[in-house]
């Protein structure tokens, strides 16, 4: 058995990990990497083999660092299934969609911007590529073991308690009487985190693939924690008379923080301004949760059981904007309101003109709830850029600008560390999705609690299992 990186190598967007067997080839996930634009496309465009050789994908969750280059996969040959969980198939078709007419937009974008000298820009897939992988996803639920390949590669999938439908995937690949077992984690998430189960463990494997995006620090508190953080955030900005953007991915961090404001407005402890969640997946995505109880704990479930008044996910006091034209009408609303707006990582999307209207006013907050990557906006903000660049224009941030790590739903460094240990006997770790000081701490960590070898792998490099 081979297994080469070709994504998330010492970086955190692009998951890609190609295994191959003597039945064929099954690639771990196959997410978009996301950065500046043209590094960016040109990482997205070349996998690193020919998809052709890829006999099956094995997919750990929608997100779309993770999922989102599935569409340009079949475009250029891929005709295997896609195995994932069933919360994880219909999210990713929602996810997928979206981020075909994101590609068509920005393609139709810069040809309107281009010189005439300038060759056409391309969509890096359409609608079409997306219905097509969609079509070949196959959904096995928890705990079930499933053929991947013919001939002996088996999968199963556990809860990695990341986002609704995440798992970690243990693959087996038997050959004559021997087999060897590869423990992918995906993302990790937190233990009692709101509406998902812990991350669950799996038994033993050969080579452990474990992700590192928090690996260097741990979130500061618990998510217990991090709402009053949020409360007091919210009461500052209020008083100020201000307006609190929040940059979030439409699905998991929009709908995790949904949860929360809605406990506190049970409360009522949070102050009675107009809250908003102006992004047209979120609310796609919302209504698939509520599809997918097999996936929540046990605290979620005995609340939907209760019968309390109101939606934990889209209560009375809480709006969600579907169309542009609604979304326009918070750049004149006057008076403090609360508005969650995707992209995450202040990428694109809506929030980037909540943005370019709000950032300039000290009175605002923007508030960052997510890890962030290297070269983002998202990230700038973050580390306390005094100028954010929004479609080509410089704007001076003069808004609050407020991190709040303890509402990520990747594990910190101590519960990364706890989960790899549970699989210490295996032959050899590798450490993925993380910058390069996360992906070195983590490995010193396993390499310190019990692991004989870790590598982290530079991209394209390969190792023998």
């Amino acid at each position: 058995m081979r297994i080469t990186f070709h994504g998330a190598a010492r970086t955190v967007t692009g998951s890609r990990h190609l295994v191959e067997t003597a039945s064929g080839g099954v690639l771990l996930d196959c997410g978009l990497v996301q950065g500046p634009r043209k590094e960016a496309e040109k990482r997205n465009r070349e996998f690193g083999f020919d998809p052709k050789s890829v006999a099956a994908v094995v997919l750990s969750h929608a997100h779309i660092d993770h999922a989102g280059n599935l569409p340009l996969l079949m475009k250029k040959g891929f005709d295997g299934n896609i195995f994932c969980t069933p919360a994880t198939r219909d999210i990713a078709s929602a996810m997928l969609r979206d981020s075909a007419n994101i590609q068509v937009s920005d393609a139709r974008f810069l040809n309107r911007q281009k010189r005439p000298s300038e060759p056409e820009a391309e969509p890096l897939y359409t609608l079409e590529d997306a219905h097509a992988a969609i079509a070949r996803m196959v959904a096995v639920p928890y705990g079930r073991t499933f053929e991947v390949l013919p001939g002996g590669v088996t999968g199963k999938f556990a809860d990695a308690g990341h986002i609704l439908g995440s798992a970690v995937t243990v693959l087996k690949a038997r050959r004559g009487g021997s087999s060897k077992t590869v423990v992918f984690t995906g993302d990790v998430g937190r233990r009692n985190f709101p509406i998902l189960r812990d991350p669950q463990a799996v038994e033993q494997g050969d080579a452990f693939i474990t992700e590192s995006t928090y690996a260097n620090r741990d979130h500061g508190g618990d998510v217990a924690a991090a709402t009053e953080q949020l409360l007091e955030i919210v009461k500052r900005t209020v008083a100020r008379g201000g307006h609190l953007v929040v940059p979030a991915f439409a699905l998991g961090r929009a709908q995790s923080l949904a949860y929360v404001l809605h406990q506190l407005w049970s409360e009522g402890r949070l102050p009675r301004i107009p809250l908003f969640v102006d992004s047209p997946l979120s609310l796609d995505v919302t209504a698939i949760y509520k599809l997918h109880p097999e996936c929540f704990d046990k605290q979620t479930l005995a609340y939907l059981d209760d019968d309390k008044p109101g939606d934990p996910f889209g209560f009375s006091a809480l709006t969600y904007l579907r169309t542009t034209d609604e979304s326009k009408t918070l750049n004149a609303k006057q008076g403090p309101f609360l508005v969650i707006a995707a992209s995450g990582m202040c990428e694109g999307g809506r929030v980037l003109h909540h943005l370019k209207h709000g950032v300039m006013d000290p009175r605002n907050t923007i508030l960052i709830v997510g890890f962030c990557a290297q070269h983002t906006l998202g990230r700038r903000l973050a580390d306390g850029a005094p100028v954010a660049k929004i479609y080509g224009v410089e704007y001076p941030v003069k808004a609050e600008v407020v991190r709040l790590d303890g509402m990520s739903q990747h594990a910190g460094r101590g519960e990364l560390i706890e989960y790899a240990m549970t699989q210490k006997k295996a032959s050899i770790g590798f450490c993925v999705h993380g910058e390069e000081e996360q992906v070195t701490a983590m490995k010193d960590a396993m390499l310190a609690g019990g692991f004989s070898k870790v590598e982290a792998p530079k991209l394209g490099e390969s190792f023998d299992v």
